[in-house]
């Protein structure tokens, strides 16, 4: 399951920043759902890195 998941989101990031570089090469805005899927991912990141570091707060104490 964490295969899939990492997969996705690597599909994910690899089509949104690709997306971004090429608009910002050819100076375009970019398309609305490309901007919502890059907060998504950064909103994702946050998140699991947020609960990376709370999960090796707790093992360091115990």
């Amino acid at each position: 399951m964490a295969e899939f998941a990492i997969f996705t989101y690597g599909m994910l990031a690899t089509f949104v920043l690709s997306g971004a570089s090429r608009n910002k090469k050819l100076q375009r805005r970019n398309p609305a759902v490309l901007e919502y899927l890059g907060y998504l991912l950064c909103g994702v990141s946050a998140g699991a890195g947020m609960l990376l570091l709370g999960y090796a707060a707790v093992r360091s104490v115990l």
